[in-house]
């Protein structure tokens, strides 16, 4: 876990690039969709803060597509927060981030996600509002957090090899080591511990970041956050228009499955916003519109269901 950092972070600045950010990722999918726009629904939260929820349904080629923006405060943070942090408890705190996921229409175009966010707490406040000169002083403690994953129905080696070398040249200009190191953890953490199966082909995943100081964790943040569209519009563009029929979209609605479980059962963020009294609807945005589970479903030996689990689901170097 890092240690806080001395500096005091640029809480507008971040609030303004995940901003643009929405914008820019909401235009780029309405353009590459070309049948349907984005809903906005601004949202303001009893206990602090508020957010901007952007949703697409039934386009051309989105079933579904949500791109929130939140923005929350609270005094006391959650237990998803504080199990691995007890140092945070009883400091006020603030969070903001863009987080997003893609359902599409067809089979063969996978479903992304995406997440950048920035956390915040700050040092507490004594009971009596008055601090003791003898104390030590403390500082904020503060983190980045995110990145992209890839989920297929139907594997594609080009797709995951652009996806992939697109991750890597976003983390090249701060080191060789961060993308070997943030794909890893992303294996690890989009990872179905009670299916002993990963959730996709995985792409970089961060958290706790604060390591390079707040102007160059900041500037890593925005190279993944922008790294998002260039990774998967060109993927998108050409699974698009594939020919499919109900063999494909029933597989499709069952692997949908496997990302519902995931959500609601391990990610982080999610029991972060349902513990914080987040707005439900906005953190349930990410599950798809239609979703199926067959007991004891397994994929005929050889057919191309099966390849997606005996090839594309291990993970691998697809970058090199």
């Amino acid at each position: 876990m890092p240690s806080p950092s001395a500096e005091v972070p640029d809480i507008a600045a971040v609030k303004a690039y995940l901003l643009g950010l929405q914008d820019s990722i909401c235009a780029a999918l309405a353009e590459e969709d070309g049948g349907a726009t984005f809903q906005t629904d601004e949202w303001t939260r009893p206990a602090g803060g508020g957010g901007r929820t952007r949703v697409m349904a039934n386009g051309a080629v989105f079933e579904k597509a949500g791109i929130a923006f939140s923005h929350v405060k609270g005094t006391s943070l959650p237990p998803s927060a504080t199990a691995h942090r007890p140092e945070l408890a009883g400091r006020p705190w603030e969070a903001m981030g863009v987080s997003l996921v893609i359902h599409p229409h067809n089979p063969y175009t996978p479903t992304s996600h995406a997440n950048v966010r920035f956390f915040c707490a700050n040092p507490a406040v004594p009971p009596n509002g008055i601090e003791n000169r003898d104390s030590k002083i403390e500082s904020p403690i503060w983190w980045f957090g995110g990145g992209f994953d890839l989920t297929p129905y139907y594997g594609f080696e080009e797709d995951a090899v652009h996806w992939h070398h697109t991750a890597r040249g976003a983390l090249a200009p701060f080191g060789e080591t961060y993308f070997p190191r943030f794909k890893k953890w992303c294996d690890d953490y989009f990872f179905l511990k009670h299916r002993g199966e990963p959730r996709g082909i995985g792409g970089v995943f961060f958290d706790d970041f604060n390591e390079l100081g707040f102007e160059r964790s900041f500037a890593l943040l925005q190279a993944v956050g922008n790294a998002y569209v260039p990774a998967y519009r060109p993927i998108v563009a050409r699974r698009k228009a594939t020919p499919f029929g109900d063999r494909e979209r029933q597989f499709q609605l069952l692997r949908r499955g496997r990302y519902v479980e995931f959500n609601l059962v391990w990610d982080r963020g999610t029991l972060f916003g349902l513990q914080s009294g987040g707005r439900t609807e906005s953190i349930l945005m990410s599950l798809p519109p239609l979703v199926r589970w067959d007991y004891g479903f397994a994929p005929e030996p050889g057919s191309p269901e099966a390849r997606l689990h005996d090839v594309f689901l291990k993970p691998r170097d697809w970058a090199s």
